[in-house]
């Protein structure tokens, strides 16, 4: 089946491109939403743009539809982005939702009226577990914002480890964050991957925007 695969860039929706593909699905191309506001509520707004140098070592086509990012617009946009998808000829659409009941139920009444089928591997999967099965299988990335109080700042911009897996669940134990950061506690973005055909390199630097706030900014990438 010809599908297509919800892109951010991030840990969650490359682990299920990773699993579509391994599950036999044809990806007909990766789909990156642009949101404007920092703040969405659907989609991922840190590093989204740096996408395009994914999907080149991915060797998948890249499609972005641009988002308002306001609430009452999303769901505009996420329906821009489901057409687009079945223009491409893809019947169903891959989707990294892991817990987030909003996110996985306006995907599911959009493609449901678009006549598309939705798969969300991830979804439901025991978050700490699924961290360590990241490392676990070749996922290399790095933590680009943190936003939660108990959080270990100090992993923002690295490289994350099975050690670093092991702190932050014992660190979510303790502070009561989600370890996989559905609840938005931190973003990732991946640098390399077992379907990428060369690993990114990435420079840039850690800035502390508030007590519990930091951020990685990406200034290089090749």
């Amino acid at each position: 089946m010809k599908v297509c695969s919800l892109f951010s860039g991030g840990k969650d929706s490359t682990f299920a491109l990773h699993w579509a593909i391994l599950k036999g699905f044809e990806v007909e191309c990766l789909v990156t939403i642009l949101p404007k506001r920092k703040d969405s509520w659907m989609f991922q707004y840190n590093n989204v743009e740096l996408t395009e140098y994914q999907a080149e070592v991915l060797g998948i086509p890249l499609v972005t539809v641009r988002s308002s990012g306001e609430k009452d617009a999303e769901l505009s946009d996420l329906r821009m982005a489901l057409k687009t998808v079945k223009s491409r000829g893809a019947m169903g659409i891959v989707t990294g939702a892991l817990l987030s009941d909003y996110q996985r139920m306006n995907i599911n009444m959009l493609a449901d009226e678009l006549d598309l089928k939705v798969y969300s591997p991830l979804w439901r999967k025991d978050q700490e577990r699924y961290m360590k099965e990241l490392i676990e299988y070749g996922f290399e990335f790095i933590i680009t914002s943190a936003t939660a109080y108990g959080f270990p700042f100090e992993l923002v911009g690295k490289v994350i480890t099975m050690e670093d897996v092991e702190r932050i669940v014992e660190r979510s134990r303790k502070f009561g964050f989600n370890p996989a950061f559905e609840g938005g506690e931190a973003e990732t973005f991946v640098i390399n991957a077992p379907l990428f055909k060369r690993k990114l390199i990435v420079e840039g630097k850690a800035v502390k925007l508030g007590e519990f706030e930091w951020e990685y900014r990406i200034e290089h990438i090749r």
